[in-house]
């Protein structure tokens, strides 16, 4: 299945003790490359958090986001009156270097780690819901990452079978630009009215049939087509493998055009090369 790099998804959930609202955001990344914001006091979460993250995602650039708010507790606050002290008796002696009066105020104080104390919150109960709304998110996104991916899929596969049609026209119109080229050949020998050996034209006429003879590159062209179908099928990640296809098809359009006999072939080519390029673009996109 055909998943997309690109997505974004949000999921909250509430416990006893506050919300959690998840954020994430995926981009597109040549590697895994997992990103964190996290209050400190879910910082221990990370490598469970990666855990989770690698086995659902294997290419992304990945940005997770973490919000809790919590709830207002109705039991009375502690003061810490030791701290207090020791905070006041530390910005007096920094005063006494750098000036008179003591500069902190009440909410600064009141700011510090450790000043007030309240009821202990279950760190373990607020790890456990705090994970739970990571998985709502992150299936979330990887549903998005899937429902994008289908549709790149279905983009692919159409100008696969423009590609397809081209192919063909191309294989049918190379008898007839064949032996133009080489009636072409014959005229040209007339206008200068040469005489030349018989055996000395065919010899001629088929080394520049071989050079002009592009059925390998149609054949390449095609089973590449097929390769790319069948990756695209596949319930794996494929984008590298799909990237790599491109650059074979536009090696292969390439050569088609280079060795074009006729306008309407080098028309095909030019398309060809279009098509591949399109597709190209939304490959990068693809997990």
């Amino acid at each position: 299945m055909v998943c997309s790099m690109t997505a974004f998804a949000r999921a909250s959930a509430d416990c006893a003790e506050g919300i959690f609202t998840w954020e994430i955001r995926s981009v597109n990344s040549r590697y895994l490359e997992p990103h964190f914001r996290l209050p400190d006091a879910f910082r221990d979460l990370e490598p469970l958090l990666r855990e989770r993250l690698k086995k659902a995602i294997s290419r992304g650039k990945i940005e997770c986001g973490l919000r809790f708010q919590g709830q207002v507790s109705s039991e009375r606050l502690t003061v810490n009156h030791d701290m207090v002290r020791e905070l006041s008796r530390a910005a007096d002696e920094v005063h006494a270097i750098i000036g008179p009066g003591n500069a902190m105020n009440v909410l600064e104080v009141l700011q510090w780690p450790g000043v007030l104390g309240g009821a202990e919150a279950d760190s373990k109960a607020l790890q456990s819901a705090a994970l739970q709304a990571f998985d709502a998110c992150l299936t979330a996104l990887t549903d998005t990452r899937a429902r994008e991916g289908a549709d790149l899929s279905a983009l692919i596969s159409q100008r696969l079978q423009r590609m397809d049609i081209l192919v063909a026209e191309v294989r049918k119109a190379m008898p007839e630009a064949l032996a133009a080229q080489k009636q072409q050949l014959l005229d040209r020998f007339a206008d200068l009215q040469l005489t030349v050996d018989p055996s000395r034209i065919e010899s001629e006429i088929v080394l520049l049939a071989q050079k002009a003879d592009v059925a390998e590159e149609l054949d390449r062209l095609s089973t590449h087509m097929q390769e790319v179908t069948r990756n695209l099928n596949l319930d794996e990640p494929v984008g590298r493998r799909l990237d790599f296809m491109m650059q074979e098809l536009n090696r292969e359009a390439n050569t088609l055009s280079s060795k074009s006999l006729t306008t309407g072939i080098t028309q095909a080519a030019v398309e060809l090369k279009v098509l591949i390029e399109q597709m190209r673009e939304q490959v990068q996109n693809i997990e």
